[in-house]
């Protein structure tokens, strides 16, 4: 049985996907360890809603490959692995975001680029605070307002759906084994070169700074 720390309460009548965003922020965070049993009844309780919410929000958590549901034995959070991690889904987010970030080179705007610095600027103070989860947001929100911004709904799916799951492994197994301040200067160098409006050393700065990011774990 998991211990029980306290999660975003959700109001009566909230649909599942405001539950799945509770539990996920849990999960991520690592408040529930892989092999931590979700029992319906419990999170019910702990998040004042019916089950039947809790019920679809662990299938989308399943969905996302964040929980396991097991005959006889309940829905657990599921285990991630470096292999995985390292042969299967960074490499999905390479593909999504080069082909992505080709495309959001002809739509971004001043506005955009300058949200994106922004974005930047937050991921800085965060690091110089000691703010794990204030950096991680907008690492996330830098890479997914790119997405968005090609208007490749297909590729923001799959980067909805893998980033939780990567996000989920890193906080687990890597937090405190990186450099905060480094974070702010990779996407930094990342902005720089999408300012250039060159797609082939675009490329190249998206594999960069993905493995980087795998070789110094952050989000």
């Amino acid at each position: 049985m998991a211990t029980e720390f306290p999660l975003l309460t959700v109001d009566q009548g909230s649909r599942g996907d405001r539950v799945a965003a509770a539990l996920r922020q849990a999960i991520t965070s690592g408040q529930y360890a892989p092999g931590d049993r979700l029992v319906e009844g419990d999170l019910a309780r702990q998040l004042g809603t019916s089950r039947g919410p809790i019920r679809d929000a662990l299938r989308t958590l399943e969905r996302e490959g964040l929980v396991v549901s097991y005959p006889y034995r309940g829905t657990v959070v599921a285990d991630v692995s470096q292999d995985e991690i390292e042969r299967v889904l960074l490499p999905i987010r390479i593909i999504v975001e080069r082909f992505a970030y080709r495309r959001a080179l002809a739509r971004v705007s001043d506005t955009d680029l300058e949200l994106l610095e922004e974005l930047v600027s937050a991921m800085r103070l965060a690091g110089e605070r000691g703010d794990a989860e204030a950096l991680a947001d907008a690492d996330l929100r830098f890479h997914e307002h790119l997405i968005a911004v090609s208007g490749q709904s297909h590729c923001l799916q799959l980067w909805r759906t893998v980033q939780p799951r990567v996000r989920a492994y890193f906080r687990r197994d890597a937090h405190g084994h990186h450099d905060a301040h480094e974070v702010a200067r990779q996407h930094q160098q990342l902005l720089d070169v999408l300012r250039t409006g060159d797609p082939e050393a675009l490329d190249e700065a998206i594999r960069e700074h993905i493995n980087t990011r795998a070789d110094e774990p952050g989000t």
